[in-house]
């Protein structure tokens, strides 16, 4: 049974919050979700399979965390504050409405995507994994990652009615 020390728990720490904040989309929540993610692991340890990966387990569990959370809030509806917007103060307001509509086509695109694909699109794209680690931590070729990233980034230029030519080819190991 592996053993969850000080010190792999800290080597994890900024790709667990790199993820959690691509799935919260700020800064604090991602925080709170990565926090909440340790504590459900530390308790579960014993449960750990001896040949399982930690940092995928610690992915799932965050991942887990959050789909129960973004239920819980739609029972709960959307709650906001006026401290939630005082960033706009002193931004232009046609730029600022532009850029939040545009966040939220493509988020909204995104949620459409299948899945697998969205999970794909976080861990390459937002976690910046790279398609070997990506194809390792979900158990599938990696001829699957860059298919079905592919797919999820046609279709989200096609939503948001851009071209194939605005992407930009990244080489991964």
């Amino acid at each position: 049974m592996p053993e969850l020390t000080t010190h792999d728990l800290v080597a994890l720490l900024p790709r667990l919050r790199r993820f959690a904040h691509s799935l919260t989309g700020n800064a604090d929540d991602a925080s709170d979700l990565v926090q909440a993610a340790v504590e459900r692991a530390l308790k579960a340890m014993a449960s750990l399979d001896a040949d399982a990966r930690l940092d995928a387990w610690m992915f799932r569990i965050i991942r887990n965390l959050w789909i129960d959370g973004m239920r819980r809030r739609r029972s709960e509806g959307r709650h906001e504050t006026i401290e939630d917007w005082s960033h706009l103060s002193d931004v232009d307001g046609r730029t600022a409405t532009e850029t939040r509509l545009t966040a939220r086509k493509a988020a909204e695109a995104m949620g459409r995507l299948a899945q697998d694909q969205q999970e794909i699109l976080r861990r390459v794209c937002v976690d910046g994994q790279s398609y070997k680690d990506a194809a390792r931590d979900l158990d599938i070729p990696i001829g699957t990652v860059m298919s079905r990233l592919s797919r999820a980034r046609l279709r989200l230029l096609s939503e948001l009615g851009l071209s194939s030519e605005t992407l930009t080819k990244e080489p991964r190991p």
